[in-house]
Parts: C-alpha cells; structure tokens; sequence
C-alpha cells in the first residue's frame, strides 16, 4: 500500500494530477474510471494521450481521492495493462475546480 501525504486540515479538499502507461486506450479505460469516480465522489477530468497513455486530475476529499489513486493503478477497466502510474502536482484545495468527473477530448 502506498503512503500518502498526512495533510493536517480535514476542511480541505486535495488535488493531484495522474498519468497512466500501458494498455490503457481502447480498452474502456476512462469510462470504467468515470464510473469509480462517481461512485467515490471524486471530480475531476481523463483523457487519453499522443503516447498512447491516460492524462488527468482528481480532486475531492483526502480518503476518497486515496482510494481513486488506488483504482487507478490496481484496478482500470477489465482488460486493461497497466505498466505504470505517476503522480504529481499534489496540493491542498479549500473549494474543488471541478463539479463533476468528466471525459475530456484527447488534444489532438
């Protein structure tokens, strides 16, 4: 199990940005992230990459953004890969950017 940050606040949300590599486009990854999202209550957006990868941001209360961390490296969809995840850009909110958990278009 990873270690997370011990943030000292409870009123405050957290945001991270994640990257995931591996077989993770054409194989429903951001729609079954879509739903574990909705279902821990967590916001944010997912898109697929140039590289061939899964981009994106989580935001919400500390435990529920934990456990999406979580899904997101252990988890996926059923026939995904995944060879790696990374974290970054994690910080301390006092009001979410996002109300909802979105699928964004990829930039290309």
């Amino acid at each position: 199990m990873t270690d997370y940050p011990n943030y000292t606040d409870p009123s405050r949300f957290l945001s991270v940005d994640f990257e995931i590599v591996g077989l993770v486009q054409g194989v429903f990854f951001r729609k079954y992230a879509l739903h574990a999202a909705n279902k821990l209550g967590v916001t944010g957006w997912i898109k697929n990459t140039r590289t061939g990868g899964i981009t994106g941001n989580i935001q919400g209360d500390k435990g529920r953004v934990a456990l999406m961390k979580e899904w997101l490296c252990t988890v996926g969809s059923p026939q995904c890969v995944i060879l790696a995840c990374k974290f970054s850009n994690e910080r301390e909110l006092i009001n979410l950017d996002h109300h909802h958990f979105t699928i964004s278009p990829s930039d290309w």
